[in-house]
């Protein structure tokens, strides 16, 4: 079937849409500078008007900061810059990461959520931001889209001191664009868009890279092209557009002219077709062969934890290695079979050893390393190898199980093995950690 059938399908389940459901409104909210209004608060600062970054200083001047203040951004502070970037002559406050305070502050914020919007219209996208289909509720309210934006931002300064933003969309498509772009422009913080205003405000808006989903890489292939604007893809060659994106062509020229058929509910009844869990990290300092090989036995370690928490096995598992930077080679990546799932650790831990060694050249130094447990599934679909006896599977099951149980009640740093004290070993420090940073 040819793409010019491909469209015509594409229109007419939109004008199906639009004629059989009622046009939805929805609304989402951005806490402003997140971890930099939490440290504010705390304080007893003005975000708006405190010269503060989150950044830890423990570690060196080339750490990213994680929030920066309005106040630094006026100066054109940048939000996600390294320390050293900030000129020397600005004097502001440093304040080291505390993802717990972040979550709990989070928590709450959600709970606000809860006291207008039922948790099955809620979408959380983000540690700070949520779309919120807020349709059925205007009418509950006596309230605008607008109105109950404004009143939500407001009970959460009123409650947490934490400034937020707001947008408000007919689709999630408009409502994300609206927030980031239109309500900055905002005097209240509150971004209004539906297809006819987004065209007449924002097709020529420039650079692409404001938009959702557009990414500096869409951008140039786009611009090789001639293709500066939303307008111009709106109004381009979709034959070209699906050369260049294949089936996300659909997509972007959906978003071209302000569409977007993808609702709340639809997120929520999604189910993915496999599962995988993922363990990975960037390390402080470039590591040695040897001080790598650590590392990999001790992410296996904690991923085989992980899989018994979760109840779950794989037969599958991938690991990627990536060296330190100028070396002359790419990272490596590569993967390893079994006979049948598991999640015990005195198989996995030797296998990724093993696959490390095959893999890592000696030579260089490392700085990155992930590793994949691929196609999980649930314990019940475990069947015993010829080659392990059910017995050692049992045994090593009941030992980690009691593992758990021991982290669970007295902390994750509770229980340790002897790789854990090996030099160039990180999971004491990342035990005390949440996504990398102090806890």
């Amino acid at each position: 079937m040819g793409k010019e059938n491909l469209t015509s399908r594409t229109s007419v389940r939109y004008n199906k849409t639009m004629a059989a459901e009622k046009e939805r409104n929805y609304i989402c909210i951005d806490l402003k500078s997140f971890y930099a209004s939490v440290e504010c608060v705390e304080r007893g600062l003005d975000v708006m008007t405190t010269r503060l970054v989150v950044a830890d200083p423990e570690r060196s001047d080339k750490t990213i900061c994680l929030a920066v203040s309005p106040a630094l951004k006026a100066l054109g502070i940048p939000g996600r810059c390294r320390v050293f970037e900030i000129p020397k002559g600005i004097d502001y406050i440093m304040a080291p990461p505390r993802m717990q305070k972040y979550l709990d502050y989070s928590a709450e914020v959600y709970a606000i959520y809860l006291k207008y919007i039922s948790k099955d219209d809620i979408h959380v996208y983000s540690v700070d931001e949520a779309f919120m289909d807020v349709t059925e509720y205007l009418s509950l309210y006596h309230m605008t889209a607008r109105e109950l934006g404004q009143t939500i931002i407001d009970d959460i300064f009123a409650t947490l001191g934490l400034r937020a933003t707001c947008g408000i969309g007919t689709n999630l498509f408009l409502t994300k664009v609206a927030l980031d772009i239109t309500a900055k422009h905002s005097p209240d913080f509150i971004g209004e868009l539906d297809e006819k205003s987004y065209r007449e405000t924002l097709w020529e808006h420039r650079p692409l890279t404001d938009f959702w989903r557009v990414g500096p890489g869409i951008s140039k292939r786009l611009a090789t092209y001639g293709m500066m604007t939303m307008k111009d893809i709106a109004h381009g060659n979709e034959d070209l557009l699906y050369k260049l994106f294949g089936v996300n062509a659909e997509l972007l020229i959906d978003h071209a002219w302000g569409r977007e058929s993808t609702t709340i509910a639809d997120i929520r009844n999604y189910s993915s077709q496999s599962r995988s869990l993922t363990q990975g990290q960037v390390l402080m300092k470039d590591y040695s062969f040897e001080e790598g090989l650590v590392i990999a036995k001790e992410m296996m370690d904690v991923m085989c934890l992980d899989m018994v928490d979760k109840e779950l096995v794989s037969k599958s598992f991938t690991l990627s290695v990536g060296y330190a930077k100028n070396t002359p080679v790419p990272g490596v990546h590569g993967s390893f079979s079994l006979d049948t799932e598991t999640n015990a650790s005195f198989i996995l831990i030797p296998e990724i050893a093993k696959l490390y060694s095959q893999l890592v050249n000696k030579d260089y130094l490392i700085r990155r390393m992930y590793i994949v447990s691929n196609n999980v599934v649930p314990e019940e679909f475990m069947q015993y190898s010829f080659f392990v006896s059910p017995e050692d599977i049992e045994r090593d099951k009941k030992v980690q199980k009691a593992v758990l149980e021991i982290k669970n009640k007295f902390g994750k740093n509770a229980i340790l093995k002897g790789l854990n004290f090996e030099p160039g070993a990180t999971t004491r420090d990342r035990n005390n950690q949440i996504g990398g940073h102090k806890a």
